[in-house]
């Protein structure tokens, strides 16, 4: 039990470091993070490039009434939360589309009102026991795979085998306050 909640800490601070570019490249354990990932390291630099960039242009282009959350990996961006219109909604997709080396993108956001606090948290939480439950599972390196939630919709990223892919995808679906599983896998040999 104190393991997993050891563990469960720890995936929780690599959430909220999760979009800090500058922390993450500048830090010691930035090697460790690259080394450990099947991307290149131009690659894992690139993802965190797209992420920043169309951030910054979704927000200048639309800084009220929505919420946006960009997840790059391997150059296939994933857009979640929620627009106002359909028009915000096709806009947000032209404007991730327009960053430099941007491969797909996938626009899961939804037209309604920007989430509550409570809901983001919520979705937090369930992210950190998915990871948790990766950790437990030792079937694949947990940072293979990269988990969003989103209004309890599991969206799971990564260079990954089938089995990993599977295997992560039986793991979230069957974690508690999970609604929904897409994948959005790439899958290598």
């Amino acid at each position: 039990m104190r393991n997993t909640l050891t563990i469960a800490a720890l995936a929780l601070a690599l959430i909220q470091l999760q979009g800090c570019v500058p922390v993450v490249v500048a830090g010691a354990g930035a090697g460790a993070l690259v080394a450990a990932d099947r991307r290149s390291t131009g690659t894992y630099i690139e993802d965190k490039e797209i992420q920043l960039r169309a951030g910054s242009r979704i927000g200048d282009a639309f800084p009220k009434d929505t919420h946006v959350n960009i997840t790059s990996f391997n150059r296939n961006v994933l857009l979640t939360g929620e627009v106002p219109t359909e028009q915000a909604r096709q806009k947000i997709t032209e404007i991730a589309k327009g960053v430099g080396n941007v491969r797909t993108v996938y626009n899961e956001t939804v037209v309604g009102p920007v989430s509550l606090l409570s809901s983001r948290t919520n979705d937090s939480y369930i992210t950190t026991k998915v990871k948790t439950r990766f950790l437990d599972a030792k079937r694949f390196q947990v940072n293979y795979v990269v988990v969003v939630t989103e209004a309890g919709v599991v969206y799971l990223m990564g260079l990954v085998t089938a089995q990993e892919a599977d295997d992560a995808a039986q793991i979230a679906s069957t974690t508690s306050g999970v609604t929904k599983v897409v994948k959005l896998f790439e899958i290598i040999q």
